[in-house]
């Protein structure tokens, strides 16, 4: 089978490889998997790079979450062969970048009926984090959320989530071309942090501010984002694709009282009970299968093209998800 692997951590384009490898069997409690979609997401290049909240076990594969169909069934007979599946591999050595592998019954879900591959293979990171922050939030309809890097997959999975409760959105972008594409999905108000001043914007707009942030960059867009919250706000904090720290206005959080809380879907995920982590999988797979929700596809590149499937999505202004195909 083919495989993408990297050997030292690294720039993606510099490090990643192709090989050949043998089809990994499965253990008793395991099925094995033939990978038919995966999903590039930043936490994916985070890991290859060393950046993740956990480190590779070099040589390693990479890719967190994809679909697929099972090609040897477990010996309970839990997933028949052929059984359509989604899947994630955080915890694993292993990584989605390959043809086939091998998982723990519990790391595998039925396709809900009529999912395409495409939709299933982002059925995990971004959506149940949308959902999962949406819901931890608490926020009410008419209250007024902020989302950083709003035309990101998580972006636009939390606009829709937001909207279908009645909450209003704010998005940041860095490209005009992506604000009226997010107006169109229901982004109350859109800002391009490029030209425009965000806090300003939302002053004239909202008023005392607003009264959730999700941040998914860091840096000093996250510090302008923090600004714009109102007193007894929160932010809520769960990527870092600046890849820069986050400058804090110490007395602004001190007389607004505001909380600032990191979020990592991992660490929960593993927290919270099996009826709880099932309900949250429930809604998430709820919303996907709804009929104005839309989980789009900017590009679709075979397993071997890795490199190409990379520069894709490293590009600016990309509007849908990047997907490697077998």
């Amino acid at each position: 089978m083919k495989e993408v692997i990297f050997e030292k951590t690294g720039l993606p384009e510099d490090v990643l490889q192709v090989k050949d490898s043998p089809r990994p069997e499965p253990k008793p409690h395991e099925v094995q998997l033939e990978v038919k979609a995966r999903n590039i997401n930043p936490s994916d290049l985070l890991f290859i790079q060393g950046q993740y909240g956990v480190q590779p076990d070099l040589p390693s594969s990479a890719g967190f979450e994809a679909a697929g169909i099972v090609s040897i069934a477990d010996k309970e007979g839990k997933f028949p062969v052929g059984t359509r599946v989604m899947f994630t591999a955080q915890g694993t050595t292993m990584g989605t970048w390959r043809e086939y592998i091998t998982l723990s019954t519990k790391q595998v879900f039925p396709m809900p009926e009529g999912m395409s591959f495409e939709v299933a293979c982002q059925a995990f990171v971004n959506p149940v984090t949308a959902v999962a922050l949406i819901n931890k939030s608490g926020l009410k309809a008419g209250e007024w959320l902020l989302l950083t890097a709003g035309a990101s997959a998580f972006g636009k999975f939390a606009l829709q989530v937001a909207k279908s409760k009645g909450i209003k959105v704010v998005c940041t972008v860095r490209h005009d071309e992506q604000k009226k594409y997010l107006a169109d999905l229901g982004a109350d108000l859109v800002i391009n942090t490029e030209k425009e001043e965000l806090k300003k914007i939302v002053s004239d707009v909202v008023g005392d501010g607003v009264s959730a942030v999700f941040d998914a960059v860091g840096g000093e867009l996250g510090a302008m984002a923090l600004a714009c919250i109102r007193q007894f706000g929160k932010m809520y904090v769960f990527g870092v694709l600046s890849l820069q720290n986050m400058p804090l206005n110490t007395g602004m959080i001190i007389f607004k009282e505001v909380t600032i809380e990191g979020f990592w879907l991992s660490s929960i995920l593993q927290r919270i009970g099996s009826e709880e982590r099932a309900k949250l999988y429930r809604e998430t797979q709820t919303f996907l299968m709804g009929d104005d929700t839309k989980a789009e596809v900017a590009g679709k590149f075979p397993l071997v093209e890795v490199k190409s499937a990379i520069e894709a999505y490293n590009r600016p202004g990309r509007n849908g998800k990047i997907l490697l195909i077998s």
